[in-house]
C-alpha cells in the first residue's frame, strides 16, 4: 500500500536566485514562473489522477498550486508543514550579501548542526515536512498527492528517504517548477524521479 507524493518546487518569482526570500511577504510569479506553472499543470493533468493538492503558505507556492488545481478542478489546502525554512534575520537579504557572512558559509557546509540567526534548524524544517508527507501517504494509500513547497524543504525530504545526511543537501538540484516524486508506504519510502521540469 504505497502513495505517490509529488514534491513540486514553486515556480519562478522575481527574487529567485537573487534574494533569500524565506517567509517574507510577496513573491508573485513572474511571466517565466507563470509559463512554468502552465507547463506543470499540463504535465500533471496528463498523468495519473491527483487526490489532493497541498501547498506552503507562501504566495509563490500558492500561485503554483492554484494553476494545477484550476486545471484539475481541485482546491488547494494550505499546510504550514510545507512552509519555507524560517531563515530568521537572513530573510530578505541578497545572496551576494550573504556570501560575505561566515555564519552563512557555516550553514551551507554544516546543515546538520548550523542554524540561521533567529531561525529554525534544517532538521526541524525537514522533520515537519517528512511528518506531513508520511501522514499524507498514510491517509491516501494507492493515491497520488501533490505537495508544493520550497527548494531546501524538498531537498531535505528527498535526502531523508535516500538516507543522506543533511550536510549533503547541496549535492543535487531542485529547480523552480520541478517535480520530484516519492513512493511512500508503511515500509518507508524511495525516490522515483528527481527534479523533472520544464525544458
Amino acid at each position: 500500500m504505497s502513495a505517490r507524493i509529488h514534491l513540486v518546487r514553486h515556480c519562478a518569482h522575481a527574487d529567485v536566485g537573487r534574494v533569500l526570500s524565506g517567509r517574507q511577504a510577496g513573491g508573485a510569479l513572474t511571466a517565466e514562473g507563470r509559463a512554468q506553472a502552465h507547463w506543470l499543470a499540463g504535465e500533471i493533468a496528463r498523468g495519473e489522477p491527483i487526490a489532493a493538492i497541498h501547498s506552503s503558505p507562501q504566495q509563490r507556492a500558492r500561485e503554483t498550486a492554484k494553476e494545477v488545481a484550476d486545471r484539475l478542478g481541485l482546491t488547494v489546502r494550505v499546510v504550514a508543514a510545507l512552509d519555507e525554512i524560517d531563515f530568521g534575520t537572513w530573510t530578505g537579504r541578497s545572496f551576494a550579501e550573504l556570501e560575505a557572512d561566515q555564519a552563512w558559509q557555516s550553514w551551507n557546509a554544516t546543515r546538520s548542526t548550523a542554524c540561521p540567526p533567529g531561525g529554525e534548524t534544517m532538521a526541524t524544517a525537514v522533520g515537519r515536512a517528512v511528518k506531513h508527507v508520511e501522514a499524507v501517504a498514510s491517509g491516501n494509500p494507492k493515491a497520488a498527492v501533490l505537495c508544493v513547497s520550497h527548494c531546501d524543504i524538498i531537498r531535505g525530504v528527498v535526502a531523508h528517504y535516500l538516507g543522506l545526511g543533511l550536510d549533503n543537501l547541496l549535492r543535487f538540484d531542485v529547480d523552480p517548477g520541478s517535480v520530484s516524486t516519492l513512493i511512500v508506504g508503511p515500509w518507508g519510502g524511495r525516490l522515483h524521479t528527481l527534479n523533472r521540469g520544464h525544458a
